[in-house]
C-alpha cells in the first residue's frame, strides 16, 4: 500500500466523515529532530506499526513498539517519541474525535453504534490498564479495508467506515484485557523459553524441538507462546535475537557478520534484512546513530 495522508478539513475523501480528523500511512526514511514532540492527544488515537521499531512515551510510560503492534491513545494522555522525534519506519494511524464521560469511558458520538455502556467500558478498560501496546496482527487487514472504502466510496461505505472503527474499538478492549489478564499471570513456560533460547541463539530452533522441550504438541505450544507474547515461536525467537544484537551493537565493536552469526542468523544479508524489519535501521546505521549511548 503506497503512503497517503487524509485530513478532515483539508482532504475530499473524509468530507462526510467529521469524526474521522487523521488517516495516513507514513513511510518515515529520515530523523528529523523535534518531528514528535510529546503532546497531550485531544482525539482518541490509534496507531498500526507497519515496519520498524519505535520508541515512545505513551501516558508518561517509554514503550517500545515492533511490526503488528497498535498504541491506543486516549484524549488526555501524552504521547510523543521518547527523543521527541519520529523513528524510521512505517506506520498507520486513526484519530477520531471522541469526548471523555464524567464517570469515565469514551463518548464518540451518533456515528458509532455502540451504545452508551459499551462505550463506557471500552474507554474504562483502555484507560485502567498498564497495557500500552497491543498485539493485534489483524488489525492492519481492518485498516486496508478502511482505506479501501474511504478511497472507492461505493454504495454504504459510510455505514461499513463506521463499523470498522467500532470494531477496532472493541477488538483494541478485548486484546487490553487479554493482555493484562496474561501479564498479572506470567506463564512460566514462557519464561523458560525466554531463558533457554537467550542461552543458545546461534542454534537453529524448530518449533517442534521447542515444544519437546515442554512435553506439548506444536499447535498447543503455539497457541501458549502467542497468547502471552503477541508472537509465533519462530517470531518470539527473532524478536529475542534482535533484542540481544541491539545489545551487542551498542556495547561492542564487533564485526557485524560476527554478531549475525553468534545470534543465529545464517548470513549477515539475512541479518540486515531482518533488523531493519523491526528497527527501520540496517545494521551499520544504527551503530552509527548509537555510538557512545
Amino acid at each position: 500500500m503506497n503512503p497517503f495522508s487524509f485530513q478532515y478539513g483539508i482532504s475530499d475523501e473524509l468530507v462526510n466523515l467529521p469524526h474521522l480528523r487523521e488517516f495516513e500511512l507514513r513511510k518515515n526514511t529520515t530523523v528529523k529532530f523535534d518531528t514528535f514532540p510529546c503532546v497531550t492527544s485531544t482525539t482518541l488515537r490509534l496507531y498500526y506499526i507497519v515496519e520498524g521499531k519505535f520508541e515512545w512515551l505513551i501516558d508518561r510510560k517509554l514503550v517500545s513498539l515492533y511490526p503488528g503492534d497498535i498504541a491506543v491513545v486516549l484524549p488526555g494522555q501524552d504521547i510523543g517519541g521518547a527523543m521527541g522525534f519520529l523513528d524510521i519506519g512505517t506506520l498507520m494511524w486513526v484519530h477520531l474525535e471522541a469526548g471523555v464521560r464524567k464517570k469515565g469511558g469514551i463518548a464518540l458520538g451518533k456515528w458509532s453504534t455502540l451504545s452508551s455502556c459499551d462505550q463506557q467500558n471500552i474507554g474504562k478498560i483502555l484507560s485502567s490498564t498498564d497495557v500500552k501496546v497491543l498485539k493485534m496482527g489483524e488489525g492492519l487487514n481492518m485498516l486496508q479495508q478502511l482505506h479501501s472504502e474511504i478511497m472507492g466510496q461505493e454504495l454504504g461505505y459510510l455505514t461499513r467506515v463506521n463499523h470498522l472503527l467500532d470494531s477496532l474499538l472493541i477488538l483494541a478492549a478485548r486484546q487490553s484485557k487479554i493482555q493484562s489478564s496474561v501479564r498479572r499471570d506470567t506463564p512460566e513456560l514462557v519464561l523458560q523459553l525466554d531463558e533457554i533460547l537467550r542461552s543458545n541463539l546461534a542454534y537453529q530452533w524448530t518449533v517442534e524441538e521447542m515444544a519437546s522441550l515442554f512435553g506439548l504438541g506444536t499447535t498447543a505450544f503455539t497457541e501458549k507462546v502467542k497468547r502471552y507474547t503477541g508472537f509465533s515461536p519462530l517470531n518470539y525467537l527473532i524478536k529475542i535475537r534482535i533484542s540481544e544484537t541491539i545489545k551487542k551493537l551498542k556495547r561492542t565493536n564487533a564485526n557485524i557478520t560476527d554478531i549475525a552469526l553468534e545470534t543465529g542468523f545464517y548470513s549477515s544479508q539475512h541479518f540486515s534484512t531482518t533488523f531493519k524489519k523491526f528497527t527501520g535501521y540496517t545494521p551499520g546505521e544504527f551503530r552509527r546513530l548509537n555510538v557512545g549511548r
